[in-house]
């Protein structure tokens, strides 16, 4: 599996990054503009799911409310920070989104942008190519384009597994709880966990998302309870039981906290 940098996944969801913060390795290099700059009040409905319903509602307050209740230092974080507003897109479909990711694996934004721009004009009318569209490109005019050979395999992989059914179609996607989701994607060579459960956050707008695994995530934690020490994943997702249904809007305020104490306030 190919490793995951510090400011791929994210940025490739949105095509650019969020630059205010630096942490490594974590989500906060690739945290896009728009998602997670957050103008007061500005927020987009997710969208509906039969699984998860309460997915992001634009003006809804139970998230903070059950987070302020269970919680008496989230509600002082909440207190601070303001509204939750992120802002789900859900306009790229899972084959598109993973194809980005693949392609901001270990670059710089710049670089993967680049790269990724050669690789879309090898498809002359598209605005990105289809799975069998990629399948048929041949694999040395993908490497001119600037893509390693892991990246092209990861890619043909991702095509193949978006060809047959592994990886689900936006309607498809709608209709699967988030651990069959992760279950299923990380099936693609290159993709793992936190891929995906940033794909559930920023793109899909799942309610109930804890990436533990995340520097940034913990990293806020350990600044807002005071901790001496950085929680392990258990120790956050023990803790974070408490914050269930709701750990998706908790995650995005330890990474605000962590933000904020970066940016010196």
């Amino acid at each position: 599996m190919l490793k995951t940098s510090a400011s791929f996944v994210l940025a490739s969801l949105r095509g650019s990054t969020y630059r205010s913060v630096r942490l490594a390795p974590s989500l906060a290099a690739a945290l896009p503009d728009g998602l997670f700059e957050h103008p007061a009040g500005s927020c987009e409905t997710g969208m509906s799911d039969r699984i998860s319903p309460g997915v992001m509602h634009c003006g809804s307050s139970d998230s903070t409310d059950h987070l302020s209740k269970v919680d008496p230092v989230m509600r002082r974080l909440i207190e601070e920070i303001g509204p939750f507003s992120l802002k789900p897109r859900i306009r790229r479909s899972p084959f598109e989104s993973l194809a980005r990711a693949i392609a901001f694996q270990q670059l710089h934004d710049k670089a993967a942008e680049s790269i990724l721009r050669r690789f879309i004009a090898l498809f002359p009318g598209r605005r990105f190519p289809r799975p069998d569209e990629l399948l048929a490109m041949h694999m040395r005019s993908i490497r001119k384009a600037g893509f390693s050979r892991p990246k092209i395999l990861a890619l043909r992989d991702l095509a193949t597994k978006t060809l047959d059914g592994t990886v689900p179609t936006n309607r498809m996607i709608r209709q699967l709880a988030d651990e069959a989701i992760i279950r299923r994607l990380i099936e693609v060579r290159g993709i793992g966990q936190w891929t995906v459960e940033m794909l559930l956050i920023f793109q899909l707008g799942r309610p109930d998302v804890l990436p533990i695994d995340d520097f940034g995530l913990r990293n806020g934690f350990r600044i807002v309870y005071r901790r001496p020490t950085m929680p392990t994943p258990k120790q956050l997702l023990q803790y974070g039981e408490r914050w269930r249904p709701y750990r998706t809007a908790a995650a995005w305020y330890l990474w605000r906290a962590t933000d904020r104490a970066k940016a010196g306030s």
